[in-house]
Protein backbone atom coordinates (compact mmCIF):
# COMPACT_ATOMS: atom_id res chain seq x y z
CA UNK A 1 0.00 0.00 0.00
CA UNK A 2 1.32 3.43 -0.75
CA UNK A 3 1.20 6.32 1.70
CA UNK A 4 -2.51 7.58 1.83
CA UNK A 5 -3.43 11.08 1.77
CA UNK A 6 -6.58 10.93 4.02
CA UNK A 7 -9.50 13.66 4.73
CA UNK A 8 -11.76 12.31 7.50
CA UNK A 9 -15.25 14.73 7.90
CA UNK A 10 -17.02 13.56 11.16
CA UNK A 11 -20.54 13.77 11.25
CA UNK A 12 -20.99 16.48 13.58
CA UNK A 13 -18.41 18.08 11.57
CA UNK A 14 -21.05 18.56 8.99
CA UNK A 15 -22.58 21.85 7.79
CA UNK A 16 -26.28 21.60 9.37
CA UNK A 17 -29.07 23.63 7.45
CA UNK A 18 -32.63 23.77 9.82
CA UNK A 19 -35.58 25.23 8.73
CA UNK A 20 -38.99 24.30 10.10
CA UNK A 21 -39.45 21.22 7.13
CA UNK A 22 -36.13 20.18 6.33
CA UNK A 23 -33.49 18.84 8.48
CA UNK A 24 -30.30 18.51 6.47
CA UNK A 25 -26.66 17.38 6.60
CA UNK A 26 -23.79 19.03 4.46
CA UNK A 27 -20.65 17.03 3.68
CA UNK A 28 -19.00 19.59 1.43
CA UNK A 29 -20.01 23.30 1.09
CA UNK A 30 -23.67 24.39 0.08
CA UNK A 31 -26.17 27.12 -0.29
CA UNK A 32 -24.95 29.47 2.14
CA UNK A 33 -22.65 27.30 4.20
CA UNK A 34 -19.26 27.36 2.60
CA UNK A 35 -15.75 25.83 3.53
CA UNK A 36 -12.79 26.15 1.08
CA UNK A 37 -11.78 23.02 2.53
CA UNK A 38 -14.69 20.98 1.38
CA UNK A 39 -15.41 21.95 -2.12
CA UNK A 40 -16.25 17.98 -3.38
CA UNK A 41 -13.80 15.45 -4.06
CA UNK A 42 -13.16 15.20 -7.61
CA UNK A 43 -16.13 15.33 -9.38
CA UNK A 44 -18.24 14.95 -6.26
CA UNK A 45 -19.64 18.04 -5.34
CA UNK A 46 -22.54 17.57 -3.17
CA UNK A 47 -23.91 14.62 -0.41
CA UNK A 48 -26.34 16.09 1.74
CA UNK A 49 -28.02 13.99 4.18
CA UNK A 50 -32.00 15.29 4.15
CA UNK A 51 -34.68 14.65 6.24
CA UNK A 52 -37.95 16.25 5.30
CA UNK A 53 -40.98 16.50 7.27
CA UNK A 54 -44.26 15.05 6.48
CA UNK A 55 -45.40 17.48 3.61
CA UNK A 56 -42.48 19.41 3.34
CA UNK A 57 -40.47 19.76 0.44
CA UNK A 58 -38.19 21.46 -2.34
CA UNK A 59 -40.79 23.61 -4.82
CA UNK A 60 -39.75 23.78 -8.73
CA UNK A 61 -35.92 25.01 -9.01
CA UNK A 62 -33.69 24.50 -12.25
CA UNK A 63 -30.46 22.46 -12.34
CA UNK A 64 -27.68 22.37 -15.45
CA UNK A 65 -24.79 20.18 -16.29
CA UNK A 66 -25.19 17.93 -13.15
CA UNK A 67 -25.79 14.63 -12.44
CA UNK A 68 -28.50 14.26 -9.22
CA UNK A 69 -28.81 10.84 -7.18
CA UNK A 70 -30.89 10.39 -4.70
CA UNK A 71 -30.83 7.18 -2.33
CA UNK A 72 -34.28 7.20 -0.73
CA UNK A 73 -33.43 5.80 3.13
CA UNK A 74 -36.63 5.93 4.46
CA UNK A 75 -40.31 7.02 3.91
CA UNK A 76 -40.87 7.76 0.06
CA UNK A 77 -40.31 11.13 -2.00
CA UNK A 78 -42.38 12.53 -4.84
CA UNK A 79 -40.42 13.82 -7.47
CA UNK A 80 -41.69 15.82 -10.51
CA UNK A 81 -39.76 17.61 -13.41
CA UNK A 82 -40.21 19.49 -16.41
CA UNK A 83 -39.34 16.53 -19.09
CA UNK A 84 -42.74 14.81 -17.60
CA UNK A 85 -41.47 12.64 -15.11
CA UNK A 86 -43.39 12.20 -12.28
CA UNK A 87 -43.58 9.29 -9.08
CA UNK A 88 -42.90 8.51 -5.78
CA UNK A 89 -39.59 6.88 -5.17
CA UNK A 90 -39.74 3.98 -1.72
CA UNK A 91 -37.31 3.54 0.20
CA UNK A 92 -34.78 1.45 -0.82
CA UNK A 93 -34.50 2.96 -4.63
CA UNK A 94 -32.23 5.16 -6.05
CA UNK A 95 -33.66 7.99 -8.32
CA UNK A 96 -31.13 9.73 -11.57
CA UNK A 97 -32.03 12.62 -13.09
CA UNK A 98 -28.99 14.21 -15.33
CA UNK A 99 -29.95 17.47 -15.33
CA UNK A 100 -27.89 18.65 -18.76
CA UNK A 101 -28.84 21.27 -21.15
CA UNK A 102 -31.21 22.37 -18.15
CA UNK A 103 -33.91 20.73 -16.73
CA UNK A 104 -37.10 21.89 -13.57
CA UNK A 105 -37.30 19.22 -10.97
CA UNK A 106 -39.40 19.53 -7.44
CA UNK A 107 -39.30 17.22 -4.48
CA UNK A 108 -41.76 16.71 -1.86
CA UNK A 109 -42.38 13.81 1.11
CA UNK A 110 -45.83 13.04 -0.08
CA UNK A 111 -46.62 11.43 3.38
CA UNK A 112 -49.20 13.22 5.80
CA UNK A 113 -47.21 11.81 9.19
CA UNK A 114 -44.00 10.50 7.97
CA UNK A 115 -40.79 11.83 7.53
CA UNK A 116 -38.69 10.69 4.70
CA UNK A 117 -34.75 10.52 5.22
CA UNK A 118 -32.73 10.52 1.76
CA UNK A 119 -29.41 11.37 0.34
CA UNK A 120 -28.80 13.68 -2.43
CA UNK A 121 -25.58 13.36 -4.27
CA UNK A 122 -24.33 15.80 -7.19
CA UNK A 123 -21.64 14.35 -9.46
CA UNK A 124 -20.07 17.00 -12.24
CA UNK A 125 -20.97 15.26 -15.51
CA UNK A 126 -17.95 14.49 -18.13
CA UNK A 127 -19.26 16.15 -20.61
CA UNK A 128 -21.38 20.13 -20.26
CA UNK A 129 -25.11 20.82 -22.61
CA UNK A 130 -26.03 16.93 -22.94
CA UNK A 131 -29.38 16.19 -23.75
CA UNK A 132 -31.56 15.69 -19.84
CA UNK A 133 -32.75 12.58 -18.96
CA UNK A 134 -34.45 10.66 -16.11
CA UNK A 135 -34.56 7.19 -14.17
CA UNK A 136 -35.43 5.48 -11.29
CA UNK A 137 -34.59 1.58 -10.07
CA UNK A 138 -34.30 -0.19 -6.95
CA UNK A 139 -31.12 -1.43 -5.14
CA UNK A 140 -31.70 -4.65 -5.97
CA UNK A 141 -31.25 -6.95 -2.67
CA UNK A 142 -29.45 -6.11 0.55
CA UNK A 143 -25.63 -7.28 -0.57
CA UNK A 144 -24.83 -8.68 2.31
CA UNK A 145 -20.95 -9.12 3.62
CA UNK A 146 -20.24 -8.01 -0.32
CA UNK A 147 -19.97 -4.98 -2.92
CA UNK A 148 -22.83 -4.15 -5.01
CA UNK A 149 -22.18 -1.89 -8.20
CA UNK A 150 -25.11 1.02 -7.91
CA UNK A 151 -23.80 3.88 -9.99
CA UNK A 152 -21.54 3.37 -13.03
CA UNK A 153 -20.39 5.29 -16.49
CA UNK A 154 -20.88 1.97 -18.32
CA UNK A 155 -24.38 0.82 -16.84
CA UNK A 156 -23.36 -3.02 -16.09
CA UNK A 157 -23.74 -5.03 -13.36
CA UNK A 158 -27.91 -3.82 -13.09
CA UNK A 159 -25.85 -0.46 -11.93
CA UNK A 160 -27.42 2.65 -13.45
CA UNK A 161 -25.90 4.59 -15.95
CA UNK A 162 -24.32 7.85 -15.17
CA UNK A 163 -22.36 10.40 -17.37
CA UNK A 164 -18.92 10.47 -15.37
CA UNK A 165 -16.11 8.09 -14.71
CA UNK A 166 -16.96 7.33 -11.43
CA UNK A 167 -18.18 4.21 -9.46
CA UNK A 168 -20.82 3.86 -6.49
CA UNK A 169 -20.69 0.58 -4.38
CA UNK A 170 -23.11 -0.51 -1.51
CA UNK A 171 -22.58 -3.39 1.15
CA UNK A 172 -24.27 -4.13 4.56
CA UNK A 173 -20.93 -5.95 7.15
CA UNK A 174 -22.46 -8.07 9.61
CA UNK A 175 -20.88 -8.60 12.99
CA UNK A 176 -16.82 -8.93 13.07
CA UNK A 177 -17.09 -9.32 9.11
CA UNK A 178 -14.11 -7.88 6.80
CA UNK A 179 -14.25 -6.85 3.14
CA UNK A 180 -11.76 -5.59 0.63
CA UNK A 181 -11.73 -2.97 -2.32
CA UNK A 182 -9.12 -2.60 -5.13
CA UNK A 183 -9.10 0.31 -7.48
CA UNK A 184 -8.15 0.23 -11.14
CA UNK A 185 -6.03 2.56 -10.56
CA UNK A 186 -3.88 4.42 -7.24
CA UNK A 187 -4.41 7.37 -9.36
CA UNK A 188 -7.94 7.37 -8.01
CA UNK A 189 -9.44 8.87 -5.27
CA UNK A 190 -12.09 6.84 -2.88
CA UNK A 191 -14.77 8.76 -0.94
CA UNK A 192 -16.72 6.94 2.14
CA UNK A 193 -19.47 7.49 3.99
CA UNK A 194 -21.37 5.64 6.62
CA UNK A 195 -24.64 5.15 6.47
CA UNK A 196 -25.21 2.81 9.86
CA UNK A 197 -23.69 1.17 12.22
CA UNK A 198 -19.49 1.09 12.73
CA UNK A 199 -16.48 0.50 10.81
CA UNK A 200 -12.99 0.75 10.66
CA UNK A 201 -10.81 1.83 7.65
CA UNK A 202 -7.04 2.91 6.85
CA UNK A 203 -6.92 2.94 10.62
CA UNK A 204 -9.83 5.26 11.37
CA UNK A 205 -12.56 4.59 13.65
CA UNK A 206 -15.89 5.48 11.95
CA UNK A 207 -19.62 6.00 12.64
CA UNK A 208 -23.36 6.53 11.16
CA UNK A 209 -22.73 10.06 9.11
CA UNK A 210 -18.92 9.95 9.31
CA UNK A 211 -17.25 10.12 5.74
CA UNK A 212 -13.55 9.61 4.69
CA UNK A 213 -11.42 10.58 1.53
CA UNK A 214 -8.71 8.87 0.37
CA UNK A 215 -6.23 9.06 -2.55
CA UNK A 216 -3.04 7.04 -3.34
CA UNK A 217 -4.22 3.60 -2.26
CA UNK A 218 -3.98 0.34 -4.15
CA UNK A 219 -6.21 -1.50 -2.03
CA UNK A 220 -8.24 -1.13 1.32
CA UNK A 221 -10.00 -3.27 3.96
CA UNK A 222 -13.08 -2.18 5.47
CA UNK A 223 -13.96 -4.08 9.23
CA UNK A 224 -17.26 -4.10 11.00
CA UNK A 225 -16.47 -2.68 14.76
CA UNK A 226 -20.05 -2.61 15.91
CA UNK A 227 -22.71 -5.00 17.20
CA UNK A 228 -25.38 -4.37 14.90
CA UNK A 229 -24.99 -3.92 10.79
CA UNK A 230 -23.40 -1.28 9.23
CA UNK A 231 -24.05 -0.18 5.84
CA UNK A 232 -21.41 1.54 3.46
CA UNK A 233 -20.95 3.80 0.43
CA UNK A 234 -18.12 3.91 -1.07
CA UNK A 235 -17.20 6.47 -4.25
CA UNK A 236 -14.34 5.24 -6.89
CA UNK A 237 -13.87 8.22 -8.91
CA UNK A 238 -11.17 10.46 -10.44
CA UNK A 239 -9.42 13.30 -8.55
CA UNK A 240 -10.27 15.85 -11.36
CA UNK A 241 -13.38 16.14 -12.63
CA UNK A 242 -14.42 16.19 -16.47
Amino acid sequence: MNNPIKQLTRSAERMHTRIDWLDSRHSFSFGSHYDPERMGFGPLRVVNDDRVAPGGGFPPHPHRDMEIVSIVLEGELEHRDSLGNGGIIQAGELQYMSAGSGVRHSEFNPSKDKPVHFLQIWIEPSAKGLEPRYADQPIIGEQVNQWRLILSSDGRDGAMAIRQDLELRTVQLTAGASIKYRPASVDRGLWLFVLAGKITVAAEALSEGDSLALTGLDKLELRQSGQDVSKILLFDLPITSG
